[in-house]
């Protein structure tokens, strides 16, 4: 029997049916989970922190975006503030 490293669950998988880089799913925790190594079966969970790397660069991006919007209202203001 294999057990998910994140949350300790029995996972049933048969080590002579899965094969080096198949990917798994926890039944309790649904981690995505890849075979490292067949005999005997390693799995090592897959990193979210990627996913998660790509969001935060996203919100800041649209934050960059609402500053430069916020600062051309700003110059706008300015500029009928000087008529």
């Amino acid at each position: 029997m294999i057990r998910c490293p994140d949350c300790g669950a029995e996972i049933d998988v048969d080590e002579d049916e899965v094969e080096e880089g198949e990917i798994l799913s926890c039944p309790e925790c649904e981690s995505e989970l890849e075979v490292t190594q067949t005999h005997p079966v390693h799995l090592n969970p897959i990193s979210d922190d990627l996913d998660e790397e790509e969001e935060e660069e996203g919100e800041e991006e649209e934050g960059d975006e609402e500053e430069d919007e916020e600062d051309d209202l700003d110059e706008d203001e300015e500029e009928e503030d000087e008529e």
